[in-house]
């Protein structure tokens, strides 16, 4: 398929993501190395996914990974999770029976799955992996915005108020430039908390560059006294708006930006007829404030969900052994590198002409 033919499949989907979309795959794999599948029915399609593949030279193993797919939501008619079914079965007789991959699926399902699509993969043979899933709020957006504002938490609907008296200036936009100003800030806060950087921010501005206009991401900005000092971005396509990344700069802490920018974002969510905001993400153990902050924007209208998980299946023991070696492998570089970057964090930076700080005992 080509780029423009793989968006209008988007299109007919309730639960089209980001992470489906050709810009995604191509700037994360490269266009060579991603591959859609269609299944249809009488000549309709009923389900699709996008996956990206990586292959080991000369021996030809590898995996094909679709994250947040397939996409089996039809935004006309009932959804059947006996096309969820025939959906993974077509994916495995695809790339583990024919091609020897390890396929790995990452869908967008939740614990409270009520189709049953955990016992289908079950049932279809795929495996669970035993990495602990992962965990989000979901905001449902269905009530009106008066009953959303009266289901917010006494402390985030007190700041919403300080932030809608601070007189703040927003700005919306898709072009690069709105996504570099929102980088800086990002890059600002990032190395106010000692964070190590979650995600690639410079991946999703290439991806941002590539998308069709009316999948690209959402960018909105938040200025004080001309200076922008809060920003975020979100994924909006299919029925589910996705937060992706959030910052506010050192100057713009007590203007409260953040809750402001999150409720005009509701309301524009509301006009557009999106059904839920997720949250993406919280860990209220390593990241208590962040956690805080999106459980009191849900209050009484969201939901605290773990996803299901990451799926293999397989035909190829070849595949699967390099696959798991290779997982074995990015787990341990990236605990090195979040121990570099919260290190990095802790010391001290001197500046010449004044004293240097004393650094903790045993650092």
């Amino acid at each position: 398929m080509d780029e423009q033919a793989w968006c209008q499949v988007l299109d007919q989907f309730d639960d089209a993501n980001i992470y489906q979309t050709w810009s995604y795959d191509e700037v994360r794999g490269g266009r060579t190395n991603i591959s859609q599948l269609l299944l249809k029915r009488d000549g309709i399609v009923v389900a699709a996914a996008q996956a990206r593949i990586v292959r080991l030279p000369i021996v030809k193993a590898g995996i094909a990974y679709v994250r947040w797919g397939p996409l089996w939501r039809l935004q006309t008619g009932e959804a059947d999770p006996e096309t969820f079914r025939q959906a993974i079965r077509a994916l495995h007789n695809e790339y583990a029976f024919r091609r020897g991959l390890v396929l790995r699926l990452y869908p967008s399902i939740f614990d409270n799955d009520s189709y049953g699509l955990a016992s289908i993969l079950h049932e279809e043979g795929f495996s669970l992996s035993e990495e602990k899933p992962d965990r989000t709020l979901l905001l449902d957006l269905r009530p009106t915005l008066q009953e959303l504002r009266q289901g917010l938490r006494p402390h985030w609907s007190r700041y919403l108020k300080v932030a809608e008296k601070n007189r703040l200036e927003i700005v919306e936009g898709s072009d690069d430039k709105s996504f570099e100003m929102f980088v800086t800030i990002y890059r600002e806060m990032v190395s106010r908390k000692g964070f190590a950087e979650p995600n690639n921010i410079n991946e999703f501005r290439l991806v941002q560059n590539r998308l069709p206009e009316r999948l690209k991401m959402k960018v909105i900005l938040c200025s004080s006294s001309g200076e922008v000092c809060t920003g975020l971005v979100c994924s909006v396509i299919g029925k589910t708006a996705v937060y992706l990344f959030g910052a506010t700069s050192n100057a713009g802490l007590k203007a409260r930006g953040a809750y402001l920018l999150h409720w005009k974002l509701i309301e524009w969510l509301k006009q557009q007829g999106f059904a839920t905001y997720d949250l993406n993400g919280i860990n209220p153990v390593t990241n208590a404030g962040t956690y805080k902050f999106k459980s009191d924007l849900c209050g009484n209208n969201g939901k605290d969900v773990y996803f299901l998980g990451r799926f293999d299946s397989y035909t190829s023991l070849l595949s699967h052994s390099c696959v798991s070696c290779g997982d074995g492998l990015r787990g341990l570089y990236r605990a090195l590198k979040k121990r570099a970057a919260e290190r990095a964090a802790r010391t001290p930076v001197h500046v010449p002409g004044q004293p240097a700080a004393l650094t903790p005992q045993g650092e």
